[in-house]
Protein backbone atom coordinates (compact mmCIF):
# COMPACT_ATOMS: atom_id res chain seq x y z
CA UNK A 1 0.00 0.00 0.00
CA UNK A 2 1.12 3.57 -0.80
CA UNK A 3 1.62 5.01 3.09
CA UNK A 4 2.83 6.91 5.30
CA UNK A 5 3.61 5.13 8.66
CA UNK A 6 0.82 6.08 11.70
CA UNK A 7 -1.00 7.93 8.56
CA UNK A 8 -4.14 5.86 7.58
CA UNK A 9 -4.48 5.82 3.58
CA UNK A 10 -8.09 7.47 3.59
CA UNK A 11 -9.82 9.58 5.85
CA UNK A 12 -13.28 8.87 6.92
CA UNK A 13 -15.23 12.59 8.13
CA UNK A 14 -17.53 11.66 11.06
CA UNK A 15 -20.65 12.02 8.76
CA UNK A 16 -19.11 9.28 6.33
CA UNK A 17 -17.86 7.18 9.64
CA UNK A 18 -21.56 7.11 11.08
CA UNK A 19 -23.52 6.72 8.09
CA UNK A 20 -20.56 3.29 6.76
CA UNK A 21 -21.28 1.94 10.16
CA UNK A 22 -25.06 2.50 10.22
CA UNK A 23 -25.34 0.73 7.04
CA UNK A 24 -22.93 -2.00 7.87
CA UNK A 25 -24.70 -2.74 10.95
CA UNK A 26 -28.47 -2.55 9.46
CA UNK A 27 -26.71 -5.03 6.67
CA UNK A 28 -24.18 -7.20 8.98
CA UNK A 29 -21.45 -6.74 6.44
CA UNK A 30 -17.73 -6.21 7.61
CA UNK A 31 -17.08 -3.52 5.20
CA UNK A 32 -17.44 -0.67 2.74
CA UNK A 33 -15.22 -1.82 -0.45
CA UNK A 34 -14.12 1.02 -1.98
CA UNK A 35 -12.31 1.15 -5.54
CA UNK A 36 -11.99 2.31 -8.67
CA UNK A 37 -13.00 1.16 -12.29
CA UNK A 38 -12.73 2.53 -15.90
CA UNK A 39 -16.15 4.33 -17.13
CA UNK A 40 -17.90 7.40 -17.51
CA UNK A 41 -17.13 10.56 -19.43
CA UNK A 42 -14.05 11.70 -17.52
CA UNK A 43 -12.51 7.94 -17.83
CA UNK A 44 -13.02 6.61 -14.23
CA UNK A 45 -15.79 5.89 -11.80
CA UNK A 46 -15.41 5.32 -8.46
CA UNK A 47 -17.15 1.84 -7.09
CA UNK A 48 -18.58 1.47 -3.93
CA UNK A 49 -19.65 -2.35 -2.44
CA UNK A 50 -19.96 -4.30 1.04
CA UNK A 51 -18.15 -7.02 1.46
CA UNK A 52 -18.15 -9.86 4.31
CA UNK A 53 -14.54 -11.16 3.93
CA UNK A 54 -11.12 -8.80 3.45
CA UNK A 55 -8.98 -9.99 0.53
CA UNK A 56 -4.96 -10.56 1.86
CA UNK A 57 -4.17 -7.36 0.05
CA UNK A 58 -6.87 -5.22 0.77
CA UNK A 59 -6.38 -2.05 2.86
CA UNK A 60 -8.75 -1.48 5.69
CA UNK A 61 -9.12 2.20 7.68
CA UNK A 62 -11.06 1.96 10.61
CA UNK A 63 -12.78 4.71 12.11
CA UNK A 64 -15.55 5.46 14.68
CA UNK A 65 -17.02 1.87 14.32
CA UNK A 66 -16.79 2.46 10.07
CA UNK A 67 -14.00 -0.36 8.23
CA UNK A 68 -13.37 0.87 4.55
CA UNK A 69 -11.38 -1.27 2.75
CA UNK A 70 -9.10 -0.07 -0.32
CA UNK A 71 -9.20 -2.90 -3.37
CA UNK A 72 -5.60 -3.15 -4.18
CA UNK A 73 -5.79 -2.24 -7.57
CA UNK A 74 -7.35 1.47 -6.48
CA UNK A 75 -4.72 1.93 -3.82
CA UNK A 76 -2.62 4.52 -5.54
CA UNK A 77 -5.37 6.33 -6.99
CA UNK A 78 -7.05 6.81 -3.60
CA UNK A 79 -4.08 7.72 -1.35
CA UNK A 80 -4.98 10.64 0.39
CA UNK A 81 -8.77 10.66 -0.10
CA UNK A 82 -11.54 11.98 2.09
CA UNK A 83 -15.01 10.63 2.26
CA UNK A 84 -17.29 12.78 3.28
CA UNK A 85 -21.25 11.59 3.44
CA UNK A 86 -23.16 14.89 2.17
CA UNK A 87 -27.33 15.65 2.64
CA UNK A 88 -29.18 18.37 0.98
CA UNK A 89 -32.50 18.77 -0.33
CA UNK A 90 -32.44 17.00 -3.55
CA UNK A 91 -29.73 14.25 -2.87
CA UNK A 92 -27.62 12.47 -0.33
CA UNK A 93 -24.74 10.39 -0.73
CA UNK A 94 -20.83 9.85 0.11
CA UNK A 95 -18.31 12.59 -1.86
CA UNK A 96 -14.45 11.79 -2.18
CA UNK A 97 -12.42 14.62 -2.17
CA UNK A 98 -9.21 13.30 -3.27
CA UNK A 99 -5.88 14.75 -4.29
CA UNK A 100 -5.23 12.48 -7.57
CA UNK A 101 -8.42 13.97 -9.34
CA UNK A 102 -7.57 15.87 -12.37
CA UNK A 103 -10.77 16.62 -13.57
CA UNK A 104 -14.11 15.32 -13.12
CA UNK A 105 -17.32 15.59 -14.97
CA UNK A 106 -20.33 17.90 -13.92
CA UNK A 107 -22.10 15.58 -12.31
CA UNK A 108 -19.20 14.19 -10.15
CA UNK A 109 -19.37 10.78 -10.72
CA UNK A 110 -16.67 10.69 -13.45
CA UNK A 111 -13.25 11.31 -12.82
CA UNK A 112 -9.56 11.50 -14.45
CA UNK A 113 -6.82 11.43 -12.54
CA UNK A 114 -3.23 12.96 -12.62
CA UNK A 115 -0.95 11.50 -15.03
CA UNK A 116 1.89 11.52 -12.93
CA UNK A 117 0.19 8.33 -11.14
CA UNK A 118 0.32 6.68 -14.56
CA UNK A 119 4.28 6.78 -14.99
CA UNK A 120 6.80 4.37 -14.44
CA UNK A 121 9.34 5.37 -11.95
CA UNK A 122 13.14 5.89 -14.03
CA UNK A 123 15.29 3.45 -13.12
Amino acid sequence: MFSIPGQNAVKITPRAAAQIAKLMEKDGHKALKIGVKKGGCAGMEYTMEYVDELGPHDEAVEQDGARVVIAPMAQMFLFGTEIDYETSLLESGFKFNNPNVSEACGCGESIKFDEALFEKPKA
